[in-house]
């Protein structure tokens, strides 16, 4: 199994979700005030779900926001962890390279 990876790969899924983040904010904003106009509009059990809908809304806000930021953070250290097995992997192998005896392993008859 083979497992291959852009070394920007993670850094752009971050900045795409940083940017759905954002955008689904501004959704639940631009809802919030649509919906404005049908308060005081409903009776009986639609005006108890509108309120409900309405009292909750910065709630419903505020909980999206925390898990969109919980998923970013994630995103963020499995960037850092890749960025820096990438920079120890390489700077592994120019170590291990610079101790090798390359002449050693020459089959020349010299």
């Amino acid at each position: 199994m083979k497992f291959d990876m852009g070394s920007q790969t993670l850094s752009t899924l971050l900045k795409q979700t940083q940017g759905s983040s954002d955008d689904l904010g501004t959704l639940i904003k631009q809802l919030i005030a649509a919906v404005q106009p049908l308060e005081g509009k409903f009776n009986g059990a639609g005006r108890i779900a509108f309120d409900s809908f309405k009292g909750q809304a910065d709630q419903i806000t505020n909980d999206l926001n925390s898990a969109l930021s919980g998923i970013l953070g994630g995103q963020s250290g499995m960037n850092q962890s890749f960025s820096t097995g990438d920079t120890e992997m390489s700077d592994t192998a120019r170590s291990t390279m610079g101790a090798a005896n390359f002449d050693a392993a020459r089959f020349s008859g010299r």
